[in-house]
């Protein structure tokens, strides 16, 4: 159900859709305000992985600006059965001899989305991704280069410019097998290639400590209060000269909130929910230490709770 002007009710109304007809209805008089809507949702499920990889959807993918074609070009798929095999060679043939120029492009925009997909990020930065990895590749100079890498610096690139930062290592876990200082060195060629061709600097957004905390703090399974309070904690700290990164302020103010709660956490599993190494917390929570009273809300330490937290 949805609201939308009635002519008949002369006044903004509930209205329903019928699928079945495609109609849309007043809830109130009865009047059809719109017929025949085209439903441009899915027709059904995909059981694609539930029957031997068969899926019965009788349309394919939405159109693609970033390949030549606009990703509508034909494939001839293998068929099942007897005569499958002596079909599937000789159009397998044709299919092959109609070489895609954008084989490449697909590939990678399927790895980018895959590793998207590992990591719960939303279509626009998918897209994003693409577009990024689109660019570089039309300048025809990422060859000879780690591939994954380049593609995991795109979504990393990606995630910073559409306000969603992820860490890199986090981008590392999905990255085939790249190590962050090969995603490292990707990032800074991928950078450089984009001011190359823009004439400018790429924005690549501002990181904050916050931007990082919720999922740091779901992954440490903290209680609502907890995570409340590391909020406000973060927001704080912001105010304060501290000269490390936000990732590391993250973590250093989980370990605060955690040691002044009843469910206290551990270090190293701090370290390893937020991926930062347990040397690099214990400094940022020396820097934190002498500002403890300004940051921790009222509400939720007293201070002589901050009094019993150990000193650096």
């Amino acid at each position: 159900m949805g609201d939308a002007f009635c002519s008949d009710c002369k006044k903004s109304t509930e209205v329903v859709f019928d699928h079945s007809a495609g109609d849309t209805v007043c809830s109130e008089c009865g009047l059809v305000l719109e017929s025949h809507s085209i439903d441009e949702t899915s027709e059904w499920r995909t059981f694609a992985n539930e029957s031997n990889d068969n899926d019965p959807v009788r349309v394919g993918g939405p159109t693609n600006p970033l390949l030549t074609d606009g990703g509508l070009s034909t494939v001839i798929s293998k068929p099942n059965g007897t005569t499958g095999d002596y079909l599937s060679s000789s159009l397998g043939r044709w299919q092959n001899r109609g070489a895609n120029p954008d084989r490449g492009l697909i590939q990678a925009f399927k790895t980018i989305a895959t590793m998207a997909d590992r990591l719960g990020l939303v279509s626009t930065i998918k897209d994003r991704a693409s577009e990024i990895y689109k660019k570089v590749e039309d300048q025809k100079s990422s060859r000879g280069r780690n591939q994954d890498a380049i593609l995991a610096a795109c979504l990393y690139i990606a995630c910073r410019q559409e306000d969603k930062p992820r860490t890199v290592k986090e981008i590392c876990s999905v990255a085939n097998g790249a190590t962050k200082k090969e995603i490292g060195r990707a990032k800074e060629y991928i950078v450089k290639q984009l001011e190359i061709e823009m004439g400018k600097s790429v924005d690549m957004g501002t990181i904050h400590a916050a931007d990082f905390l919720r999922r740091f703090c779901s992954n440490l399974g903290m209680n609502n209060q907890a995570v409340k309070a590391a909020q406000e904690a973060v927001q704080k700290s912001e105010e304060i000269d501290i000269r490390r990164s936000p990732i590391s302020i993250a973590a250093a103010v989980i370990y605060i909130i955690t040691q002044l709660s009843e469910e206290k956490k551990p270090l190293r599993d701090i370290s390893l929910a937020t991926g930062v190494a347990e040397g690099t917390i214990r400094n940022a929570y020396k820097d934190l230490y002498p500002h403890i009273s300004k940051i921790i809300p009222v509400w939720y330490a007293k201070e002589d709770d901050l009094k019993n937290l150990c000193s650096p």
